[in-house]
């Protein structure tokens, strides 16, 4: 299965099919995603990458980087060089960047972390310990968003 954008009228989808972008230093959890979205069957391309400037030379095609086109950005915090929070600041001032969706995944449940997130417009705070060892849950619920909620 492919998820896919649907077009405005909703009849159809675009162009291409959505990238799946992890934006995670830790490994383990990035294998434990990929391996969820594989049990699941989703075939989308997925990308990785270790912190929040190797995402934005993704997301702009930078650095000898390919584009990353329609994806759905799935975003840890606590990373070196750029975390999760300022890889927000700098996508929603980015003009071309500035609507892409993204879900936070974190271990971070601090109130405060969570209020900075969201008023960056994060699509959803997902608590890594809570979506469990597999991450299958998290997975299958981004499957049923995104076959349900209408995008831009």
């Amino acid at each position: 299965m492919t998820l896919e954008f649907e077009n405005a009228c909703g009849t159809g989808p675009q162009d291409s099919s959505v990238t799946i972008m992890i934006v995670d230093d830790d490994r383990v959890d990035t294998m434990a995603i990929r391996r969820s979205l594989r049990s699941m069957e989703i075939t989308n391309p997925v990308v990785a990458a270790r912190d929040g400037i190797e995402a934005l030379e993704h997301l702009r095609g930078a650095n000898g980087r390919e584009k990353v086109r329609s994806p759905l950005v799935l975003l840890d915090l606590n990373m070196p060089r750029m975390g999760g929070i300022e890889f927000l600041e700098v996508l929603r001032s980015d003009p071309d960047l500035h609507q892409t969706l993204v879900f936070v995944m974190t271990t971070s449940a601090a109130v405060e972390d969570r209020t900075r997130a969201y008023a960056k417009n994060v699509a959803g705070y997902i608590l890594k310990y809570r979506a469990g060892n597999s991450f299958q849950d998290a997975m299958s619920m981004l499957e049923n968003y995104w076959r349900i909620v209408e995008f831009p």
